[in-house]
């Protein structure tokens, strides 16, 4: 019969009986009844067959189950199973309506009966393996085993269903498959021989950093490691009511002692100002004794127990460079004397995960496929302009991205990696403006043109050059754009997000600044983590909301306001991108702050020159004119933005009218205009227009 037992459910159902024979066989006896001696052997000899541990056994090793408690257990589970034991119940209690298991009966009819299998601290009820029903006496009250259990005894691991709102399996790191890069896989490797070395417990391991899949990524793979599977909580969705979260760490308890897993709670957007939450939380960590892994931004520091606390980064350069290879081997038509230079081009400008990169990889390739589909184009060589043998390594500009290039397709897709986050925290704008639509004086280009070409250099002169070495502080490059609305500020910024081929996202640092402490330090942490993986172009608007001459502090709003403002500047200057300000006061802004932006480039209103030469910029080539004067233009005393809101006025008045734009439909959008600005349009601006 035993040769029959092929599979692990088979051993279970198999095991079980047996163990519900020889229950049965004791109720009988008490009953009075003759039970079947031959069959309640056999099944012994089955049991004594296994050579490996059943569920049964496994559970009874796990929570220190005596034998009276595991044959309480197996009543219940026969109750589960077999109808015929409503009757058998029924007859042992002599009492038609007690048809089901109860204390009294276990201590009067099984083997070794125990009174402290009844305790509240008993495994039996600790650990929620069988459920007391209501009634006036402990011992007469019906038992019934818990559904969990009984699942488990028959060898289904499914997981609770209690706890599957709070917990989630994670996915095995090796789905991107590839190898944790070298750092990731050492810290994996000092968080296991940890646990390895701590047979009695396990300390409690926190991983920090600002960068969440890496996070998970090594401590995913350190449970590989002990051979453990782990599964994560946000700490955000943890029970709120005190009764369901105890309930909760005993279920998980539970689980993670039937299935060996460990948790990940993940602490990353955990509020320190809920207090119910903190409290929570250090629960957790005093509590639970199986495999615990924290991943939080900040560290966390409870009293009681001593917490490991390993520093988590995403790959290094040259890791990201190996999975750049790994990624791109025979993908995209990429020849191998190409690739290095490839790889260099991207992880010049990119900072990006493993997952990261191959989601990039994919996606470039997907869209080739796309492309091939479509179009007859080559994808067999680079832009030879930009990746030859002796080409540098530099961020390409916008003339070199040659459309459906594998260059192209992995830079978009790249570019593309910060959106999904970015997009909730900020306003993503299309840039348009090219050099040739700015009016700026020439010593303002140039500053501009060499902002380009610290981006477009980076990688050049930190990493090849060895300025990098001189530490991380100071190697963001930073710029100040001040001047009054309408000077071209934010079209300066997209220009150089068009010349640099880079997503561009405003931030409204009016909208950012909270009034709570610590809350608009969070809010700008989230927009620069965000904003990293893809180098964007952050434009941080209204400067003034955050800045100011608070070098004398004269209450604590000031103190935190300086708080503010240095954790700002500390990430614009750790930060890969390139981070804008703008501001209309400039002289509002301490000499402190501006010392360490490395660029301020002065937006003035623009003289009667540069508004004629505005004016003239600012119609497309496919829009009709007729009969414009730029000179009297110019006598328009506004800035280049109301220019613009103008000009667009303009064409839509002339447009409706069925003619070209002239110099009345400038006349009428440029009332519309000055009203706006409450302002009175003078004769003199206007003399001779029409």
């Amino acid at each position: 019969m035993t040769a029959t037992i092929n599979n692990q459910h088979d051993v279970s159902a198999t095991d079980l009986f047996a163990v519900l024979t020889k229950v049965r066989q004791c109720l009988e006896n008490y009953i009075g009844r003759e039970g079947s001696r031959d069959r309640q052997e056999g099944q012994a000899e089955i049991i004594s067959s296994f050579t490996f541990p059943t569920p049964l056994t496994n559970l009874c090793r796990i929570f220190q189950l005596s034998d009276f408690e595991r044959d309480i257990l197996v009543m219940c589970c026969g109750m589960a199973l077999d109808a015929e034991w409503e009757n058998l119940c029924a007859t042992a209690n002599n009492d038609s309506r007690r048809d089901f298991p109860t204390f009294n009966l276990a201590l009067t009819a099984l083997p070794a009966p125990d009174w402290s299998a009844l305790s509240p601290m008993s495994p039996l009820r600790k650990w929620h393996l069988i459920e007391v029903g209501e009634g006036n006496s402990l011992t007469t009250s019906a038992l019934r085993i818990d559904e969990r259990i009984l699942h488990y005894l028959m060898g289904i691991h499914h997981g609770d269903e209690k706890l599957l709102r709070f917990v989630a399996p994670v996915k095995n790191f090796q789905a991107v498959n590839t190898k944790l890069v070298d750092s990731h896989q050492q810290l994996a490797e000092q968080v296991a021989a940890t646990w390895g070395n701590s047979p009695l417990h396990y300390p409690v391991i926190q991983l920090c950093g600002d960068e969440i899949t890496s996070k998970r990524t090594v401590a995913a793979a350190a449970c590989q490691l002990i051979e453990c599977d782990l599964c994560i909580i946000n700490a955000c969705n943890l029970p709120q009511n005190n009764q369901d979260f105890h309930e909760f760490l005993q279920l998980w308890e539970r689980e993670a002692a039937l299935n060996n897993l460990a948790l990940l709670l993940d602490c990353d957007e955990i509020d320190s100002s809920d207090h119910t939450l903190d409290n929570a939380v250090k629960s957790i960590i005093e509590r639970l004794e199986n495999p615990l892994i924290i991943t939080t931004r900040d560290r966390l520091s409870p009293k009681q127990r001593t917490i490991l606390t390993f520093d988590v980064y995403k790959p290094t350069i040259n890791e990201q460079r190996i999975i750049w290879k790994q990624a791109l081997d025979g993908e995209l038509g990429v020849r191998r004397e190409q690739l290095n230079i490839l790889v260099d081009t991207l992880v010049s400008q990119f900072n990006l995960t493993a997952p990261e990169i191959f989601s990039a990889s994919h996606k470039a390739f997907a869209s080739k496929v796309t492309s091939d589909n479509s179009h007859s184009s080559s994808f067999s060589t680079l832009n030879s302009s930009l990746l030859t043998p002796n080409s540098p390594v530099s961020t390409p500009n916008s003339s070199l991205l040659t459309p459906n290039s594998p260059l192209s397709l992995l830079w978009e897709s790249c570019r593309a990696q910060a959106r999904p986050r970015l997009d909730d925290l900020a306003q993503r704008i299309i840039p348009s403006a090219t050099w040739d639509d700015i009016v700026l004086p020439e010593s303002q280009i140039q500053t501009l043109q060499s902002v380009a070409a610290h981006v477009r250099q980076r990688m050049k002169v930190y990493e090849k050059w060895g300025f990098a070495g001189k530490g991380e502080r100071g190697l963001g490059i930073s710029a100040l754009f001040a001047g009054v609305s309408g000077t071209g500020k934010t079209m300066s910024a997209e220009v150089l997000a068009q010349e640099l081929q880079l997503d561009l996202y405003r931030i409204d640092l009016s909208a950012v600044v909270s009034k709570y402490i610590g809350e608009t330090e969070k809010n700008l942490r989230r927009v620069f983590d965000a904003a990293e993986a893809g180098a964007t172009i952050l434009l941080f608007d209204e400067a003034d909301a955050l800045f100011g001459k608070r070098s004398e502090v004269k209450d604590s709003r000031d103190r935190y306001a300086n708080m503010e403002v240095s954790y700002l500047l500390q990430r614009m200057e750790t930060y890969q991108g390139l981070a804008v300000l703008t501001t209309n006061l400039k002289d509002s802004i301490d000499t402190a702050f501006l010392r360490r932006i490395r660029f301020i480039v002065k937006f003035a209103f623009p003289d009667i020159p540069q508004r004629e030469e505005i004016w003239r910029r600012v119609f497309p080539k496919n829009t009709p004119t007729e009969g414009l004067d730029f000179t009297k233009l110019a006598k328009l005393n506004v800035a280049g933005g109301n220019i613009r809101n103008i000009a667009l006025n303009a064409a839509f008045v002339a447009a409706d009218a069925g003619e070209a734009v002239g110099m009345k439909h400038i006349k009428v959008a440029a009332h519309s205009e000055y009203t706006k600005l409450e302002r009175t349009l003078t004769d003199a601006e206007v003399r001779g227009w029409v």
